[in-house]
């Protein structure tokens, strides 16, 4: 009997022992299996998400608003209506514009103190014509040396056509023709006259004229 018992504690003792050693195994094997983030997995800088980037809505090139655009048909009329209004509100001072001088008031030593010696002068008519071919002006005198015709054949003046000139300023006063050219004229006021000479082979402006009726008269005898 107490043979039994002893068998009975050391088989207790060992299965005990058997046990817990099991137990510790399980143990390190578990820990064994745990994973450890090596710092190679971990996160770094140039790891991180990038952001997406979002295209910000940009007009194009053709959607964009300029400022260089060449202006309708319509602006433009109107911007040649104010020049020709204004080129007839000038004439009734005797002036042109980009000329210095007006006639009536000025004098043949006015324009040679200010722009020199005529490149030509020659008669025309019952007068003496000084041209200024850098200037784009022919002036012209009676013989008391008084400017009784201010002439511009500014290139500004080339486009413009006969109706653009009715368009601002009406029919013509009076129309005379002189060889290829059609000269139209506008009473500016009781002393000057506005004209524009067109050629019938370009039908549009070569020159323009502010002429004084009543000194290339009165002063031309002689």
């Amino acid at each position: 009997m107490k043979t039994y018992k002893r068998k009975t504690t050391l088989y207790t003792l060992i299965l005990s022992t058997m046990l817990l050693a099991s137990a510790c195994s399980s143990t390190q094997n578990s820990a064994s299996n745990t994973t450890t983030p090596s710092p190679s997995s971990s996160p770094s800088p140039s790891a991180s998400p990038v952001a997406t980037s979002v295209a910000s809505p940009t007009a194009s090139p053709s959607a964009a608003p300029t400022t260089s655009q060449a202006p309708s048909s319509s602006a433009s009329a109107s911007t040649v209506t104010k020049e020709l209004k204004d080129m007839y509100e000038l004439a009734k001072s005797g002036k042109v514009n980009g000329i210095p001088f007006a006639a009536n008031t000025g004098l043949t030593d006015n324009v040679e103190k200010t722009w020199g010696k005529a490149d030509k002068t020659e008669s025309a008519g019952s007068g003496l014509y000084a041209t200024y071919s850098k200037k784009n002006a022919v002036i012209g005198f009676n013989k008391g040396s008084q400017i009784i015709d201010i002439r511009s054949n500014d290139p500004k003046l080339h486009t413009l056509t006969l109706s653009q000139i009715e368009q601002a300023l009406g029919k013509p006063t009076d129309t005379k023709v002189n060889g290829d050219d059609t000269i139209y004229i506008y009473k500016a006021s009781q002393e000057f006259q506005l004209k524009f000479i067109i050629p019938k082979s370009t039908g549009k402006v070569d020159h323009i004229s502010v002429f004084d009726t009543i000194h290339s008269i009165n002063n031309m005898a002689g």
